[in-house]
């Protein structure tokens, strides 16, 4: 790393923290030359790579304003969006890839966003999916309910819990 003062080639890392939401690293430096402390702030690139092949940076912004609409009326608060962008941005930084696809993103969301509200759910899932019929909402629904019926230890809707001999 240059020295920004003297443009020295190297510096000394004399103290590294993470950020509080644990996406970027904020390195304090010293230049051996001129002995001037700087900080660097060090964060992974994450890109999304759109339809048409161009590329942006990944907006945790975007995330929320999408999910808005299908959350419109129901009561999910703006803290509540803020949360469901940062998972999804872990979930995708977990995947290990520097790049990710649109439609990626939108899978991405499905998963908290129905552990947040299954109205808001189903409202996204239903863009997202291109419902185009009525069966295709009453397939989510059917979904939805079977997967709410199951057992809280896992059981699945009908079967029956393991019994200890």
């Amino acid at each position: 790393m240059h020295c920004p003062f003297c443009r020295h080639p190297d510096s000394r890392v004399v103290d590294s923290r993470t950020s509080d939401d644990g996406s970027s690293i904020r390195r304090r430096r010293q230049c051996p030359s001129c002995q001037r402390r700087f900080t660097t702030i060090e964060t992974a690139s994450l890109s999304v790579v759109k339809r048409s092949g161009a590329t942006e940076p990944f907006s945790r912004t975007k995330i929320a304003n999408g999910v808005r609409k299908a959350c419109q009326g129901r009561p999910v608060s703006e803290d509540d969006l803020a949360l469901l962008a940062q998972k999804v941005e872990e979930n995708l930084r977990t995947a290990g890839s520097a790049e990710i696809d649109a439609g990626d993103i939108g899978l991405a969301i499905l998963g908290p966003l129905r552990e947040l509200d299954e109205v808001a759910y189903l409202r996204f899932a239903s863009v997202y999916q291109a419902f185009d019929s009525l069966e295709d909402f009453e397939t989510a629904i059917g979904t939805l309910r079977a997967e709410n019926a199951g057992g809280s230890d896992g059981t699945p809707v009908g079967a029956e819990p393991a019994r200890d001999a």
